[in-house]
């Protein structure tokens, strides 16, 4: 049956790639969008694709004969091309600023046709032949819609290459830890099940939404990484089982309700984390959340369903399939029995919770500290490597032109008219040329610096229409920086003659923050709103729901602080691969990273609390209970957060900057959840509480053994022996 659902999902899913968007990183409904389309009414929209001229000859200026001739050639072929909206460049449009200062550079601007991803398949179609074939120039590319292109083609080669280098290294650890090969194959059944059924449900959600490229990348590395957990959690189990005399198939029913009752609360919890995504207005995050849904559940349905079945068959021979058996001189452990390690580090944390708790408080507050000068902005061509063609040649606009290929500002004025209201718009020019941070304003009656009219001039790429005109600024900061963010409220506080509408990637960005912070509440709100929901629905307890998300969130803050640390602050630099630091972080990814992450930190909580709950309704003795908790499901921690680690993390070997921020982030994540939190915060907790732990409502308390009182925090933890059989898992 499950090879029937893979072939019908690889059916639905195929012709997937021809659909997904390139875009979706700048949010949507905000002033500044509504403004870029009042900006393309009178074309002085930014331009998707920026191409940067320079004569071969060296003895031939940009107004010289034949270069002035070559260059409007070449102007008016793209402007004839399929797709193309219009075309421009230093020798067909009477703007300066097309040419630069040192006048060895022209700009030829195009603008494209559709939306991010026509604009992008264009670009991809045009760019080559026109950097190949540039006659007297040489031709170099950048633009939106080129960063996008090139993001793509380097996402898709950045997949198989995290594959080929994640898929062995995670093989090799699975085999180690379930000493068998055949059951290190298990994860590969239920990740490559989950991940072609979550592609075949993108393939449906495109034909009504869009759906990011990059949702295909979260899909390989989330869905295998919930694989290995799942697989891992259900295999102990029924190990377990069988060492108690189950046959087979009773084995893989046991295991189904106790460690299958955990996986599927745990993909509850992952959905609902993934759901908060879809609050923010970025197509992007939208999608990544749709994509990482459909690959939770159907981890989880594999995992309970297609799993046991697998196991009651081959259950058996699985143990005779061990690649190091004839190496070992003992017997090695199973995994999901007792460590004398994780035992050891658990009755120490026990015995003096208060020191340990505090130092591991301590060491995540370290982690922590960078993520408060956390700053944000919005993914541009710095996401690629340095010695990408989109990267590059931006980079060149900013060393020649001293400002940014979208360091303009353009302020649309659809009721001022430039001759009855010129006055005023003189005026305004004025006005806006004196703000700190703007090199030069135009406007239909002049050029303006400083406060000053210099000359005559009319915006790039637009005109002033009957009703209606336009200004443009271009400034001196960073797009993304402090600067420029007060350089977009200055111009919004300025007097205008008339409504005025700010467009621009400066403003763009001011408006992502804002309407990330407005989404924020809520989201975080359903966030916190599921988790204590279905945790205390698990546990039946009232404190630790609350437990479980103070200690999720202050461990993913931690991991957010190592981002900043690395990707912000340039630490680490080399370490990672090559990467421009540009002084923020793109804001999709702190969102996408929290979320997924936090799943995956419930996800472990729950299955350490399975079994800690376990040994507490049958013996009443919480410490004891934390210690079996620990002990049992370490050396099972430790090998899962390995492999996703290794699954997750080779995302950061990506030349795309989100993807290595979102692959660094998720294996760090993880790593410390399940050694240093699980291992030693978890525990010194839930000692500290003691039987308030398991307090509730006497409608909701379920049954359970004797409850004999704990030893003071000072004693050794107690002894008692494991129940005979459990139910969880």
């Amino acid at each position: 049956m499950a090879g029937i659902l893979c072939v019908l999902f690889g059916w639905t899913a195929s012709g997937l790639d021809q659909r997904l968007s390139v875009g979706g990183f700048v949010a949507s409904g905000t002033p500044s969008a509504r403004a870029e389309e009042w900006a393309a009414r009178f074309g002085a929209d930014s331009p998707e694709l920026l191409l940067v001229l320079h004569p071969r000859d060296a003895g031939e200026s940009l107004d010289s004969l034949a270069v002035r001739a070559a260059g409007r050639r070449m102007t008016q072929r793209l402007a004839a091309e399929p797709g193309v909206l219009r075309a421009g460049s230093y020798w067909t449009v009477p703007d300066r600023q097309l040419r630069s200062p040192d006048g060895r550079f022209a700009l030829l601007r195009v603008d494209l046709r559709g939306s991010e991803t026509e604009t992008a398949r264009t670009a991809q179609r045009l760019v080559p032949r026109y950097t190949a074939r540039g006659g007297p120039f040489d031709v170099r590319a950048t633009g939106a819609a080129w960063s996008l292109a090139q993001s793509t083609a380097q996402a898709h080669t950045d997949l198989v290459r995290a594959e080929l280098i994640a898929a062995p290294l995670t093989f090799a650890i699975l085999a180690v830890a379930f000493r068998s090969l055949l059951a290190a194959l298990l994860p590969v059944l239920v990740g490559g099940v989950s991940a072609v059924g979550a592609l075949a449900v993108l393939r449906v959600l495109t034909a009504v939404t869009d759906v990011s490229v990059f949702a295909v990348n979260l899909i390989g590395a989330l869905g295998f990484g919930l694989a290995v957990d799942y697989a891992l959690f259900m295999v102990a189990r029924f190990r377990e089982e069988r060492a108690r005399g189950l046959t087979p198939p009773d084995a893989a029913r046991a295991s189904v309700r106790t460690a299958g009752r955990t996986v599927a609360v745990s993909a509850g919890t992952v959905t609902a984390a993934l759901a908060a995504l879809l609050v923010f207005p970025f197509s992007f995050l939208r999608s990544m959340a749709y994509a990482g849904m459909a690959v939770v559940v159907l981890a989880a349905l594999t995992a309970v369903i297609v799993l046991p079945a697998v196991l009651a068959c081959w259950g058996p021979r699985m143990e005779s399939s061990d690649p190091f058996g004839r190496l070992r001189w003992a017997p090695a452990p199973t995994i999901g029995a007792d460590s004398t390690l994780w035992r050891t580090v658990a009755r120490a944390v026990t015995r003096r919770p208060l020191r340990w708790g505090t130092g591991c408080l301590l060491l995540l507050a370290v982690l922590v500290v960078p993520f408060g000068h956390g700053r944000l902005g919005l993914a541009d061509e710095r996401i690629l490597p340095g010695g990408a063609e989109a990267h590059a040649t931006a980079d060149l606009i900013r060393r020649e032109w001293g400002t940014s290929a979208d360091g303009a500002l353009t302020v649309v004025l659809p009721r001022a008219d430039p001759v009855a209201g010129r006055a005023a718009l003189d005026a305004y020019g004025r006005r806006l040329s004196a703000l700190p941070g703007v090199r030069e304003a135009v406007t239909a009656t002049g050029r303006y610096a400083g406060g000053r009219r210099v000359g005559g001039g009319v915006p790039a790429g637009a005109g002033s229409r009957p009703g209606g005109t336009v200004a443009t600024l271009t400034m001196t900061p960073d797009p993304q920086s402090e600067r420029a963010a007060g350089l977009v409220r200055a111009v919004r506080r300025l007097p205008s003659p008339g409504p005025a509408h700010l467009a621009g990637w400066a403003a763009q960005v001011v408006d992502a923050r804002a309407a990330l912070l407005s989404r924020l509440a809520p989201a975080l709100a359903l966030i916190a709103a599921g988790t204590l929901t279905v945790v205390f629905l698990f546990t039946r307890s009232v404190l630790i729901p609350l437990k479980v998300l103070a200690v999720a969130a202050l461990s993913l803050t931690a991991a957010l602080g190592g981002v900043v640390h690395v990707f912000q602050d340039g630490h680490l630099h080399r370490l990672l691969g090559d990467f421009t630091v540009t002084g923020t972080l793109d804001m999709t990814i702190p969102l996408l990273l929290f979320s997924v992450a936090f799943g995956l930190s419930v996800d472990y909580e729950l299955f350490l609390l399975s079994r800690i709950q376990e040994h507490y309704r049958a013996t009443g003795d919480n410490t004891a209970a934390v210690v079996h908790g620990v002990a049992r499901t370490g050396r099972l921690f430790t090998a899962a957060a390995l492999a996703v680690a290794v699954a997750t993390g080779a995302l950061a070997i990506s030349g795309v900057l989100l993807l290595k921020e979102l692959g660094f982030g998720l294996a760090l994540a993880v790593l410390v959840d399940a050694t240093v939190v699980r291992g030693v915060l978890v525990p010194a907790v839930m000692r500290l509480a003691g039987r308030a732990n398991w307090w509730a409502p006497a409608r909701v308390r379920p049954g359970r053994g004797p409850a004999p009182a704990d030893p003071r925090p000072g004693d050794e933890p107690s002894a008692t022996p494991e129940p005979a059989a459990g139910r969880a898992g």
